[in-house]
Formats: structure tokens, sequence, C-alpha cells
């Protein structure tokens, strides 16, 4: 299913006000799109705003693991874990090519922890919570195979698990695709300001739209706070405390070649111990991730500090040393917040990722919580509203998160691995982008697992307001590319610039905007640069 055609009618729809909705969701991340889409499977009349674009914060900028949590095991957490590993199990099935399986090796070395006992004990405990039986270890000789590029001095062999990968950005849109087939409605760009009670109790928003800062009161029976690291914004608009504490995670993208990695790596990094990871992703290597206290501007841009940059590479040097890399070598770099729940823990990596839930003044606020388990997360917050609308309650028949996608195989110009990429990112509209693809359109953009006709199709289709949507959200050319994809602009612009019907002064003021937040924000940092 498409995005609406014209968001001027949509917005035309908040002006008349004759629209009565039943929620209001605040928050376009993973957490909102889950609920909205929840909601509109019971028949609810549902709407979603984001201040600025789907998955701008927190759910474009994660490690993109779909994981169970295997240290929640050592942490006693077994049923977050036990929730986790089912998820995603279902994930995997139902948003294949999405949501795609991703072997974990982790090295066992003469002296180091954790042991290969302690640690075969706690995957024992993983598979048997998702439902899974497997070899974990493996002699040196096959560990070395497998994970090849690490010192082979002390090493005793290795250990390896399941677990899952995505594209979180992709991830929130397909599951907003999803609600908007069951009639919900979601705009971007569409700021809560304010707001407005009655006998108390929150009954409806103030909005301001971004892009031409008309405003928009708008009432619902129930109003959602679901905005993440930034849920103590609305919260303390009511003069409640403070909740969250917002944790920096950091990463680095460097060229597959030049970090060649078949299976995700994991090692305890050598300074203080704390998991780091690197894994293949969208044709490049991840790596990640740090935890450290953000005391900055929530509004603003996120970036790594020179600091992260050190602590990764500090761990890459350490796994793989005969590499040699050098931040030379990174083609891009991204952080995101983390909306972690404030227990007061010395060490932030300690904290929860547990879910909250907070029912304040008629606010309903719904932070914290795992990518993975963000359809728990979802039902969990309808639960405590379930008595508003007895009516409304979930259908029976609806097993599957995601509908069943387009069919592709008759469309023979696709291998395999592309029609499971088209049918996983864009579900029941694979087919239409396909038939929309021009000459070349199909071929993949080197470097990347992208096809071309993906920047066609979210120009088109997708509620692209801004460059750095199309880039940095819609497809990940910004993360993938060197110079956040600078020689590829020119193509970029003949594909897109009619589709989104920009005049020239507009796209080359976007290309300039776009060019400036990539180097502020995704490039490395200057070693004299300091955190905002």
């Amino acid at each position: 299913m498409k995005w609406p055609s014209s968001r001027a009618d949509l917005l035309s729809m908040l002006a008349e006000n004759k629209q009565t909705w039943d929620i209001i969701v605040i928050g376009g991340g993973i957490t909102g799109a889950g609920i909205l889409l929840e909601a509109a499977r019971r028949g609810l009349k549902v709407l979603l705003v984001e201040q600025k674009d789907f998955a701008w914060g927190t759910s474009s900028r994660s490690s993109k693991l779909v994981h169970g949590g295997l240290r929640y095991i050592k942490e006693g957490k077994f049923f977050l874990t036990r929730d986790s590993v089912r998820e995603r199990q279902q994930l995997m099935q139902s948003a294949a090519g999405l949501v795609e399986p991703q072997s974990f090796a982790f090295a066992d070395y003469q002296g180091r922890k954790p042991g290969r006992w302690l640690f075969a004990v706690g995957l024992i405990i993983y598979d048997f919570l998702a439902g899974l039986r497997g070899k974990h270890y493996f002699s040196a000789q096959d560990f070395q195979m497998l994970a090849p590029h690490i010192p082979a001095a002390d090493l005793k062999g290795g250990s390896c698990y399941l677990d899952a990968k995505t594209d979180d950005a992709r991830l929130v849109l397909r599951v907003l695709q999803e609600a908007r087939g069951a009639g919900a409605t979601a705009l971007n760009y569409l700021a809560v300001t304010r707001l407005v009670y009655e006998d108390g109790q929150a009954s409806a928003v103030v909005l301001q739209d971004a892009l031409n800062e008309q405003s928009y009161q708008v009432k619902a029976k129930v109003i959602i706070n679901a905005t993440g690291a930034w849920a103590d914004g609305l919260r303390q608009q009511q003069g409640a405390s403070a909740r969250l504490r917002p944790l920096r995670g950091s990463h680095l993208l460097f060229p597959s070649w030049r970090l060649p990695v078949a299976q995700a790596v994991s090692l305890m990094h050598p300074r203080d111990g704390r998991p780091v990871f690197v894994y293949p992703w969208e044709g490049v290597s991840l790596v990640g991730t740090t935890d450290v206290d953000h005391g900055a501007d929530m509004q603003k841009e996120v970036a790594i500090t020179p600091e992260e940059v050190a602590y990764l590479m500090e761990a890459m040097d350490f796994q793989f040393p005969q590499l040699q890399l050098k931040q030379e070598d990174v083609i891009a770099s991204y952080a995101g917040i983390r909306p972690v729940i404030d227990t007061g823990k010395a060490d932030p990596s300690k904290e929860g990722r547990d879910h909250a839930i907070w029912l304040e003044k008629g606010l309903l606020t719904v932070t914290g919580g795992k990518l993975t388990t963000f359809r728990l997360i979802a039902q969990d917050a309808l639960k405590h509203i379930s008595h508003l609308f007895p009516d409304h309650q979930p259908d029976p028949k609806v097993s599957k998160l995601f509908a069943q996608p387009a069919d592709l195989s008759q469309e023979y110009q696709l291998n395999q691995t592309q029609k499971s990429r088209l049918q996983g990112h864009y579900g029941e509209s694979a087919a239409e982008i396909v038939k929309i693809a021009q000459a070349g359109e199909l071929n993949t953009i080197p470097g990347t697992l992208t096809m071309w006709v993906e920047l066609r199709w979210a120009a088109r289709s997708e509620a692209v307001e801004h460059l750095e949507d199309l880039l940095l959200r819609r497809t990940r050319l910004g993360l993938l590319l060197r110079q956040g994809g600078l020689a590829l602009l020119p193509r970029i612009r003949a594909i897109c610039q009619p589709e989104l019907q920009w005049t020239d002064e507009r796209w080359k003021n976007e290309q300039a905007s776009y060019l400036q937040l990539w180097n502020r924000y995704y490039a490395l940092p200057s070693s004299q640069r300091q955190p905002e």
C-alpha cells in the first residue's frame, strides 16, 4: 500500500477537525509505529504524529540487532530474554528479507572471560528459551575458519550462537505501512507543542507543522507519549519529574573488504570488559557500540565523539591486529540516544532495558524497552487503556505481524536475494516497485545492497520531505557510501528530483543542507571537537 498521495489532504482534515480520534500517538519511532499498528488492527481511529521524520531518533540509529539479549540471562532476566527470542523468531519468519538471521562468534582465549563453560550454559538457556538446539563450541582450527583475522595465540576455540539483524529505519517504515493498510494515519514533521487539558486530564494536542508553521488542535480519547528518549519532555509539561537516563550509543562503518567478517564477531573490550561487536550489514561492516551518558541538547543531532571513536578502534585493533585498521578506513559513523529508565547505577551499561508505562493526568507514556519486543510493548500499552474501548479487541484471525508480501515469483529479472529484499522491506508494495523501475534501476548500487529503484519508490511514495530523509532513513546510502554518497548525487538527483517535484533551487538547497549535516554528524569528528 502506498503512502498518502497528498500530505495537504491529511492536514486539511486536521484543520477541519471533523475526524474524531480514539488515540493520538506522539512519536514516529518503532514504539509509536507498533502502537499505531496494534491499535489500527483493533479497529480504532488512530493518528500518529512525529515532530521530525519517521525513525529520526533512536529507531534509525540503533545497533540494527534484533536479539534476545544474551547478557540478560546473566542478570537473571529470563522472562525478558524469553519474550525477546520468541519475538526475534517471529520477526525472522514474517519479515524475511528485512529481519535476517545473523550468527555471532565469540572467541575463547586462555585467561579471558567469560570462560567456555559459563558461556556454554548461557547459550543452552538462550536456545532453550527460543525453542532451538545447536552446536555452540568449535575447536581453535574450526573457529578460525568462522572468524579469520583474529589472533591465533592462546586461542582455545570459540562459541557461535544465532541472533538476527535488520535495517531499523526500514522496519519502522514497514510497520507504518502495515498500519496505514489497516486504516491508520501517520504524519511526519508535525510537532506537539502543547497538551490541552479538560477536567485535569489530557484531552487534546496542539500541533505545529514544521514545514509551514501552521497550527492545529486535535482531540482524542487517549493521548500516548511514545517519544522514547524524549518522553520526559512531555511529562515535565505536566510537572512530572524526569525518570529517563539518555544514553548514547555510537557506531563505525567500514568497507567490507577492509574489515571482512562473514560471522558477527563479539568480544569483551580490553579496557572495561563491555561487549563490542562487528558484523556484516547492508554491504559494509558495522562496529558498535558505546554506552555513555548523553547530557547534550536532546533536540539536536547527536554524533560520535573522538573518545568513542578511539574506544571502538581500540577494540578492533585488539581483536583484529593484523588488519591494522586506521580511522581513514571508516566510511561513516552514527550515534543514537537510548531511552533507559534511570535507577541511579554508576555504570550506564548496567541500567536495565525493560520498558515502562506511566499514566499521568491522562497522558499514557510508553518508553524504554528493546527494538525486538516492540510488538509486545505496544500490546502492553493498549492493555492499559482497553477498558476505554471494550468493543475493540485484537482480531484472533490476525496471527502474523505483517501481511503476506507481494508475489515476485514471476519476476525473472530479479535474483532470489533481490526478491527477498523487496518483499521484506516493502511487503505488499514489492511488485509495484519492480514495475516502476526504469532501465538499470534493478541493479544494485556498488558497495551496498540497495537497488536504484528503491530511491525512486521512496521519492514517489514514502513521505520524503528533505534529502536527509531519503539518504539517511528511506535508504541508508548516507551511512554506506563515502562522503554520504556525494559522488552519486547527480544520478540520485536525476531519479528523484522529478518524483519529488522539487525545483532546481530546492534541490540545491536540500543538497547543501544534507552535506553540511553529514559532515557534522556522520563523518568522523576531528580530535579537537568537543561533544555538544
